[in-house]
């Protein structure tokens, strides 16, 4: 699989890339999504980004993004530490 593929309507990204992102082991990743303590957001872009989609990966102290065009290649990405402060329930709660 490539790290990042579009495949009928959805975006498949490799585990590797969200675990890394957001500084947890990529085996405790499935485990954390299925409990909701990691939660995501896929949003596709308009206008002048046309073409491109932000995925957001929310977990406790972190939020990791990526943003890829419409080949899958990663254009930005960045990683936010918020340290002791939690993130909002409202992102943390399944959606």
């Amino acid at each position: 699989m490539k790290p990042i593929a579009f495949e009928n309507g959805t975006i498949q990204i490799d585990a590797a890339i969200v675990a890394e992102g957001l500084g947890v082991a990529p085996a405790r990743l499935q485990e954390e999504m299925r409990a909701g303590r990691i939660t995501s957001l896929a949003e596709r872009g308009v206008d002048a980004d046309l073409g491109r989609h932000r995925l957001t990966f929310f977990a406790e102290h972190r939020r990791f993004r990526v943003v890829v065009d419409e080949t899958g290649a990663i254009v930005q990405r960045s990683a936010v530490d918020y340290g002791n402060a939690l993130l909002p329930k409202s992102v943390r709660k399944r959606g």
